[in-house]
């Protein structure tokens, strides 16, 4: 299965998960390792968009193409989530039940709906898991960010 990130063009190749250990996100706390990637490329660009403010937007930017296994995937549905998972910012009820599922490490990824367009999904690949070694970057292209997508 391939799935999508786009980030900082110095950690296209980084499958630790190091950016959301050290800041945590919608679905982790601060010092626990996550990789948050999309189904689409366009689904990437609108989660990294709500993550970040246009001042900070870099110009150096990268979408890291990733194959990740089909098989042990763990399939969340809305109503397994918490109650306010969409709220904006991000509960702590959902950094807490993510949290808990890495620490776990039942599963290398979860899927889970996205809180912009539920229909769709996010997988949080966790690199705790026995099996992370199996996630591996098949491409790394430049990315350009056009700030009209972010224009007040």
């Amino acid at each position: 299965m391939i799935v999508y990130r786009i980030g900082r063009t110095k950690y296209a190749n980084d499958l630790t998960g190091e950016g959301a250990r050290l800041n945590g996100g919608r679905w982790n706390h601060r010092l626990s390792s996550c990789l948050y990637t999309s189904e689409s490329r366009a689904l990437a660009v609108l989660e990294y968009t709500v993550n970040v403010n246009i001042d900070d937007i870099p110009r150096a930017l990268s979408i890291s193409t990733i194959q990740i296994p089909e098989s042990s995937i763990l399939e969340l549905t809305i109503a397994e989530l918490p109650g306010d998972w969409r709220a904006s910012p991000a509960p702590s009820s959902t950094r807490e039940f993510g949290t808990q599922l890495l620490k776990k490490a039942n599963f290398p990824v979860i899927k889970i709906p996205s809180a912009i367009i539920p229909e769709e999904h996010n997988f949080l690949l966790n690199p705790l898991h026995k099996d992370s070694s199996t996630f591996s970057i098949i491409d790394v292209e430049d990315f350009v960010y056009d700030i009209r997508i972010k224009a007040v």
